[in-house]
């Protein structure tokens, strides 16, 4: 909610200092990503581990959401957020350490702690859903996730410009990097004015948690979200390796990873104007299309072409079913119940993204590319599916 104290001019300045810290924390993450698999298919003796450390990733993201919600329930957004970059900066430390000593042990470790500061830095969209009203509220959502436009730019260049920095050894200077972004992260962090919250916000549980799920919007809103964040993340693991396999370059597969990151965040400059127009539920079928678009493309060939206007569509896909679907949670919960709704739903999110990451290297190398696109189809028929059931219902309910 609005705080009193805050005006429309504060409200506005917090979302864009958000969109500079999402800014930042994508910049970190599209790096990471441009060469993890790559870093773990170096490391790893046996190739089918290779996406292990995206999974641990996963994983640790998973299982810091809830008790990250809570923590900043109870101690706020700004002390939150600042102990998410401290985890990110030793997460990227370890990280570096294990590729200098190819350790793949403890790149696994360090890519697990990076997750922890992944998954608190997943708040930043609801910092800033909190501090809006509801007219506001898309677009603010959307506003901060567009600071990942930047990231399209600076993550993958970041990853390029550094990647030889301690040549011969490939890809530790990526996550030296890292540590200093995560030190400007903080920076950020120090000059957003988050309201701290009050006794009663603290003590305030609202409803349990299975009356707000038994709403049928909350169950659609969180398997878009769910749907496509796991399309995205598996085809996005798989693809530099895939790839790889087809003779691609690092400079190749790190340009198409840009055009990703780009097609994840450039339309967040007009999302919320279009779920402000069309509705969320709208928003999300069209995202969900664009996935079964991205997945015919990737059969269609093999090609440069191929690869980067599959993953830029997956982008776009993905943007429509998250932001739609955190717009359409935000409906679902009171003041009260925010803290806990929030965290179950990243939670229920990365849980799912999680298993389909450590199954992805495995999945890639056992069956190959056709088969995983093939088998990417089927989750997002049952969004569609469920979303047209909720229009449905919607359009036959009273007025």
């Amino acid at each position: 909610m609005l705080g009193p104290a805050m005006s429309s001019r504060e409200n506005r300045r917090t979302v864009l200092l958000l969109a500079l810290c999402q800014a930042l924390f994508m910049t970190c993450t599209a790096a990471i990503v441009t060469s993890i698999a790559l870093t773990g298919y170096q490391l790893a003796e046996n190739k089918a581990f290779a996406t292990l450390p995206v999974g641990l990733q996963f994983l640790t993201h998973m299982c810091v959401t809830v008790p990250a919600s809570l923590f900043m329930k109870r101690y706020g957004r700004q002390a939150g957020f600042l102990v998410g970059a401290g985890i990110g900066a030793v997460g990227a430390l370890t990280a570096a350490y294990a590729i200098l000593e190819a350790s793949f042990t403890l790149f696994c470790l360090g890519s697990a702690i990076i997750g922890g500061f992944n998954s608190i830095a997943q708040f930043y969209r609801f910092a800033a859903a909190d501090t809006a009203d509801e007219t506001y509220r898309p677009r603010a959502i959307s506003y901060v996730l567009a600071g990942g436009v930047i990231a399209s730019f600076t993550g993958p260049n970041l990853a390029h410009l550094t990647n030889d920095l301690f040549a011969p050894i490939a890809f530790a200077g990526t996550y030296v990097a890292v540590i200093g972004v995560q030190a400007l992260i903080a920076l950020v962090v120090l000059s957003i004015r988050l309201p701290r919250p009050t006794e009663s916000e603290r003590r305030a549980s609202g409803r349990p948690f299975l009356e707000i799920a038994r709403q049928p919007t909350f169950a659609i809103a969180v398997l878009g979200a769910v749907v496509g964040y796991v399309v995205m993340s598996f085809l996005m693991t798989v693809t530099p390796i895939a790839m790889a396999e087809c003779n691609f370059t690092f400079t190749d597969s790190a340009f198409v990873i840009q055009g990703h990151v780009l097609g994840m965040f450039a339309p967040s400059f007009i999302t919320g104007h279009l779920i402000a127009r069309f509705g969320a539920i709208n928003i999300m079928t069209t995202g969900a299309a664009l996935l079964v678009v991205t997945v015919l493309i990737n059969l269609s060939g093999i090609e440069f072409l191929h690869f980067l206007t599959a993953m830029t569509l997956l982008g776009v896909g993905w943007n429509f079913l998250f932001i739609g679907g955190t717009t359409l949670l935000t409906t679902c919960y009171q003041p009260a119940e925010r803290a806990k709704v929030q965290g179950i739903n990243d939670f229920i999110i990365y849980g799912c993204i999680t298993i389909g990451v450590f199954a992805s290297g495995a999945l890639q190398h056992a069956v190959g590319w056709t088969a995983v696109n093939v088998m990417m189809v089927i989750p997002v028929v049952v969004v569609l599916g469920a979303l047209f059931w909720l229009k449905s219902a919607a359009a036959r309910a009273p007025a």
